[in-house]
C-alpha cells in the first residue's frame, strides 16, 4: 500500500497537506513548520519530518495507548506517527489527518484517523509493506 502526503501550504507556523491512499484522495493533513534542516536548526515538538519516502507500520503507541500508523527511520525524528489532532500544538512532528475547514487546523480527525489505522492495519495483516512519501513544492 502506497501512501503520498502532498504538502500545499507551507506557513510559518504549520503546514497543510493532502494524503492520498493508492492515488486515491483520504483526506488533509497538518503538521508543523518545514524547516530546511540544511539552514536552521530542528526545533523539537515543532518541525516537520523531511521529505522523502518511509516504511509504515501500524504498532501500539506507548504515549497514546492504541495501534496507530507509525513511520520508521525518519532521519534526526522518533516516534514519528500519523494520529488526530486539531491544532499545531497537537502534532509534535506528526502528521495529523483530518478535513482543513479552518485556516491552521483540521477537524474530524477522529473519523480519519480510525479509518486509516484500519486500512494499514489489515494491509499490514495481508504481508504488504507500506510506504508513505511526502512530496513538497
Amino acid at each position: 500500500m502506497k501512501l503520498n502526503l502532498e504538502r500545499l501550504f507551507l506557513k510559518p507556523d504549520y503546514t497543510i497537506g493532502k494524503l492520498y491512499v493508492d492515488g486515491t484522495y483520504f483526506c488533509d493533513t497538518l503538521e508543523d513548520r518545514v524547516r530546511d534542516l540544511t539552514k536552521e536548526k530542528k526545533v523539537p515538538g515543532q518541525t516537520a519530518i523531511p521529505a522523502g519516502v518511509y516504511e509504515v507500520i501500524v504498532n501500539i503507541s506507548p504515549r497514546f495507548r492504541r495501534k496507530l500508523p507509525r513511520l520508521l527511520d525518519v532521519p534526526g525524528f522518533n516516534g514519528i506517527l500519523i494520529h488526530r489532532g486539531n491544532t499545531p500544538e497537537d502534532t509534535a512532528g506528526c502528521i495529523l489527518v483530518g478535513e482543513n475547514r479552518e485556516q491552521g487546523k483540521v477537524i474530524n480527525s477522529t473519523r480519519y484517523e480510525l479509518q486509516l489505522t484500519g486500512m494499514l492495519e489489515r494491509a499490514q495483516g495481508k504481508g504488504e509493506k507500506i510506504t508513505v512519501e511526502i512530496i513538497q513544492p
